[in-house]
């Protein structure tokens, strides 16, 4: 059985310092549109759908965060999750999963999440009970929900979820809003993945759909359209280099290549400058291997 656990009984197991670290943390709640919030503190984005009589999360953060996402949560309704959605394994995105799980909440994500927790040995109440392969609707309220997986882009278990009456996508961590992306090559991630994934979302979504990113602030469909084509104009550059015979140290060091999204401010975030130029080429090298 399911127990729905608070993130203050997790607190004995974790070193001072991360408790100090959590313990600054704010959760901040921005609406993005009737019933639909994004609650932003340490790690992914939620996403908070409220509908008649239940409520759907995407994501779940850190577990000892919960106790504050759960306060920030009973502002926005004192109306019950029914659903979980994780849109990867990441411990920023799944951390709080037991604390949130109960018997009336349905964990669902891509049967590669559930692999990869099940390989971290993680307990009974992380783990989905429900599992995509490609695509799945969930359809409550009146709302439809697309539970969409990409292929090898952030990693290798990735969905989007489009809120088709809300109008709103949120793309998990196949979105860095105004940062470079982290792609997990040790977890399947790809490049070439990433690029596809960002190009699928905007194929479903549409020029006024409100996007919700792993990281970052709130976007819209230009802020993904000027993703993939900085991504794209990285990968064509640092592939031209690879063809030219460069090293990867050579790559790292040469800042040409991403000289004007630097100016822009993309190397700020997690992913600096030359981490981005040396998973690139891993990855091409990578998808080389592969073929």
């Amino acid at each position: 059985m399911k127990r729905l656990l608070f993130a203050i009984s997790l607190f004995t197991v974790l070193g001072t310092s991360a408790q100090n670290r959590f313990d600054k943390v704010e959760i901040k709640t921005h609406e993005v549109t009737d019933n639909v919030y994004m609650l932003e503190g340490a790690g992914g984005n939620i996403l908070i759908q409220v509908l008649e009589k239940e409520v759907v999360m995407i994501d779940s953060q850190f577990a000892p965060l919960s106790d504050k996402l759960m306060t920030a949560i009973k502002k926005i309704t004192e109306k019950p999750i029914s659903f979980l959605i994780n849109t990867h394994h990441h411990g920023d995105h799944t951390g709080g999963n037991e604390n949130f799980n109960s018997d009336q909440v349905t964990v669902i994500a891509h049967e590669n999440v559930l692999k990869r927790l099940e390989a971290s040995d993680k307990n009974e109440g992380f783990l989905p009970e429900k599992t995509i392969e490609e695509e799945y609707e969930l359809v409550l309220d009146d709302h439809n929900n697309m539970i969409i997986h990409v292929h090898n882009a952030h990693t290798d278990g990735d969905s989007f979820v489009y809120l088709l009456n809300n109008n709103v996508v949120h793309m998990g961590d196949v979105m860095f809003n105004g940062g470079y992306p982290f792609i997990d090559l040790k977890s399947g991630g790809s490049i070439t993945g990433y690029i596809a994934a960002q190009k699928q979302v905007l194929t479903t979504i549409n020029k006024d759909t409100k996007v919700v990113p792993g990281h970052g602030p709130l976007g819209d469909y230009q802020d993904v359209e000027r993703s993939i084509a900085m991504l794209d104009d990285l990968r064509t550059q640092i592939s031209e280099a690879i063809a030219s015979g460069k090293s990867r140290e050579e790559v790292e060091k040469d800042a040409t290549i991403t000289e004007k999204y630097e100016k822009a401010g993309y190397g700020n975030g997690f992913i600096n400058s030359e981490k981005i130029r040396t998973t690139i080429y891993d990855s091409l090298l990578l998808e080389a291997n592969k073929e």
